[in-house]
């Protein structure tokens, strides 16, 4: 390993959001590897594991009250969940309850990341996945997402997988088609709010290079890793970038 490399203590943070169904988990699996094989040390993150808070009494809420099925949906086994599509009034503001704290969990992660020895730690789902189940359309909530996206760390570069919500539903069926939608166009206006960065709908290899290209562009290997691209990395890195332009 090298000085510089050794030396570096805040890693580079990424976040990847969007619907259920868009293909985060395989994307982040892809550009995991991808940085690995870039000589990079990556950490993931799960929002849900890692950060959130008041996990047990959500679950109890979601399964005993709003009569959620349990496990994740598939094609061939679909699941009716109910829980952030849950849109009654009173939720509203439950959600900005448990969404701040939350967000006091998330700064602390954030925090936490440079005492994890990566050099990239990316991190499945962010605030914007939880911002996205509120009705952005009216003025306090707006003032309140405002306001928990300036006390929040902001990700180096904070992915937003768009995805057609009927695709993504036939991926992974667990939420009412219009949900999705009403959902995809919550992650649209964020992504105006938060600075997000959009990965247009396409194959999984496409996506990839597109995620990976954007990284490289940002983040030279050279810059990140403290050594030349020479060698191994110089075609790996070719490797990894063949495909259509960022």
């Amino acid at each position: 390993m090298s000085r510089n490399r050794a030396s570096r203590v805040r890693p580079i943070v990424l976040s990847f959001s969007g619907i259920d169904g868009s293909g985060k988990s395989t994307q982040i699996e892809i550009l995991r590897t991808r940085l690995c094989q870039l000589g990079l040390r990556v950490r993931v993150l799960a929002f849900w594991d890692d950060v959130a808070l008041l996990k047990r009494w959500r679950e109890f809420t979601s399964h005993a009250i709003f009569q959620s099925e349990k496990g994740v949906g598939s094609p061939d086994r679909p699941v009716s969940r109910r829980d952030k599509n849950v849109q009654s009034w009173y939720m509203t503001p439950v959600r900005w309850f448990v969404y701040s704290i939350d967000a006091l969990s998330l700064c602390n992660a954030v925090v936490e990341t440079e005492t994890v020895g990566a050099d990239v730690v990316i991190f499945d789902r962010y605030l914007y996945d939880e911002l996205a189940n509120l009705p952005l359309n009216g003025p306090i909530t707006q003032t309140y997402v405002l306001m928990l996206l300036k006390l929040v760390p902001r990700p180096d570069i904070a992915y937003w997988l768009d995805a057609n919500p009927d695709e993504a539903r036939d991926r992974k069926p667990e939420y009412p088609l219009d949900f999705l939608y009403h959902s995809s166009e919550s992650y649209a206006r964020l992504s105006r709010m938060g600075g997000m960065t959009m990965i247009t709908p396409g194959p999984v290899d496409s996506v990839a290079d597109r995620i990976l290209r954007s990284f490289l562009q940002r983040f030279p290997v050279t810059r990140v890793s403290g050594f030349p691209v020479a060698g191994g990395i110089a075609r790996a890195s070719d490797q990894v970038l063949e495909g259509e332009t960022f």
